[in-house]
């Protein structure tokens, strides 16, 4: 099995209260000439490599399929009804852009979600030759909010058979409730059970059991608590697990998104026996008491990486590059574990 998590400028998210699927300016973007420094293959020893062509991803889901990588991110309001974006490479390096999932969103995710303008956040996981598409719809401060899902027997969208079927709504939230359905992981347990980590701001990180083959919730539980910051706003989200040897380790991305050259986003990890947890730090601080061990900041003009997937020993998120008026790009990262068994990334 191979999981991620994960063209024009995809919208920016922005502000507390959960991150939100504005565009920031999409013609200020587009005329922004984007250089990540930040690649897949011939990774030095100190961290990643140059990447080139088409970067402009903002939450990006990132899968190793056949001989080919795919990125999919979060839509532009402005281009195909604000679809999810898909971008292709054949060596992990030089990206493409491929277009979207679709040209007009679904109608039940507009009843759903009256105002929402595009889709955010995707997460791609394969099971039993099947692709599973998980994405988030919602408008900006608030939780009402709905995870959907789509399939297909294919990423590559040259593919004769390629068709993303929507499946329909996974997880909803509403105004009633205290968690925010956005911002979809999955993670398969040692049994192969699935199980999709969600969660922004609000209660923080949620979990609920999912079920194959259809890919949709278990049963109708109360979402389980992952991670808190026990703290107004609760600025925490993006959860993505990943199994290494045993051990399951939770990456969440916290403080300010989408904010550009004042973004404060980070991305931290905790560690737990079990996908349901509970995590804890490498200080032995819950994550549902904030804890949670620095895994990448802001480093000089590469600004508030966040949005974090993970596949095949590579962690891709985006990030604002200051040398490029803030615009956000894509960045690879080979993710290294060390003696204890915790991960790390460097720029």
């Amino acid at each position: 099995m191979t999981v991620r998590h994960a063209g024009p400028s995809p919208a920016a998210r922005a502000g507390s209260g959960g991150r939100a699927g504005r565009l920031r300016s999409v013609a200020a973007l587009a005329a922004v000439a984007l250089a990540a420094s930040i690649g897949l293959a011939g990774c030095a020893a100190s961290g990643a490599r140059d990447l080139s062509g088409d970067l402009s991803t903002h939450d990006p889901a990132l899968a190793h399929d056949g001989d080919t990588w795919f990125v999919y991110s979060t839509g532009n309001q402005s281009v195909a009804d604000g679809n999810i974006q898909v971008r292709t490479s054949a060596d992990g390096t030089s990206w493409q852009y491929a277009g979207e999932v679709w040209e007009e969103k679904p109608d039940w995710v507009t009843d759903a979600v009256p105002g929402v303008s595009n889709l955010w956040a995707p997460e791609l996981i394969e099971h039993d030759g099947t692709w599973y598409l998980y994405y988030s719809a919602s408008t900006f401060g608030t939780n009402a909010s709905v995870i959907g899902l789509a399939t297909n027997s294919t990423l590559d969208p040259d593919d004769p058979d390629y068709d993303w079927v929507d499946r329909g709504a996974v997880v909803t939230s509403t105004t009633r409730d205290d968690f925010n359905a956005i911002d979809p992981g999955i993670v398969e347990d040692s049994d192969g059970t699935p199980w999709m980590a969600f969660g922004s701001f609000w209660s923080g990180i949620r979990m609920v059991e999912l079920a194959w083959p259809d890919g949709l919730r278990a049963d109708d539980a109360d979402p389980l608590r992952l991670a808190d910051r026990q703290s107004p706003p609760n600025a925490i989200e993006a959860p993505y697990i990943v199994e290494h040897e045993g051990d399951y380790f939770l990456f969440v991305s916290r403080d300010s998104c989408c904010q550009g050259v004042k973004s404060t986003y980070n991305v931290v990890v905790g560690r737990a026996d079990e996908p349901t947890g509970p995590y804890v730090d490498r200080d032995g601080t819950p994550l549902l008491q904030d804890g949670g061990t620095l895994v990448i900041a802001t480093d000089g003009e590469r600004i508030g990486p966040g949005g974090q997937s993970v596949a095949d020993g590579m962690m891709a998120l985006h990030f604002y590059n200051g040398d490029a008026g803030g615009a956000f790009e894509l960045a690879l990262l080979p993710l290294r574990w060390d003696a204890d068994g915790w991960p790390s990334v460097q720029w």
